[in-house]
C-alpha cells in the first residue's frame, strides 16, 4: 500500500515559508519521500500501517492551505505511467518488504 500526500501550501510570507518548510519536514522525518514538488509519498505494508502515518499527517495539518491523502495498493502503484517530456521515465522501485515469522 502507498500513502500519497499531496499538498499547496502559502509561501507569500516568511512566517508562510516557515510554515511550509516545518511540514515539509515533518513528513519526510515519517518517511515520505518527494515525487514530485508537493507530491510526497510512503510505501506501508499494510492499511493499518497506512492508517497510523495518515493520522501523524492528520496532527501536523497547517491551518492554512490544501493538504489531500490518499491510498493505492502496490498493483495501482505499478500500473503508472511516468513520462519526462514525450518520453518514458522508469518507475519508482518498488520497496521491499520485510516478513518477519
Amino acid at each position: 500500500m502507498w500513502v500519497l500526500v499531496f499538498f499547496d501550501l502559502p509561501t507569500e510570507t516568511k512566517k508562510d515559508r516557515k510554515i511550509y518548510a516545518k511540514f515539509r519536514k515533518e513528513i519526510m522525518a515519517d518517511g515520505f519521500n518527494m515525487f514530485q514538488f508537493s507530491i510526497y509519498l510512503r510505501h506501508c505494508a499494510s492499511k493499518e500501517n497506512a492508517d497510523v502515518h495518515i493520522k501523524r499527517v492528520k496532527k501536523i495539518l497547517p491551518a492554512r492551505g490544501h493538504v489531500g491523502i490518499m491510498c493505492i495498493t502496490d498493483k495501482q502503484f505499478g500500473m503508472m505511467e511516468i513520462f519526462r517530456g514525450k518520453e518514458p521515465a522508469e518507475t519508482p522501485p518498488m520497496a521491499q518488504q520485510l516478513e518477519l515469522f
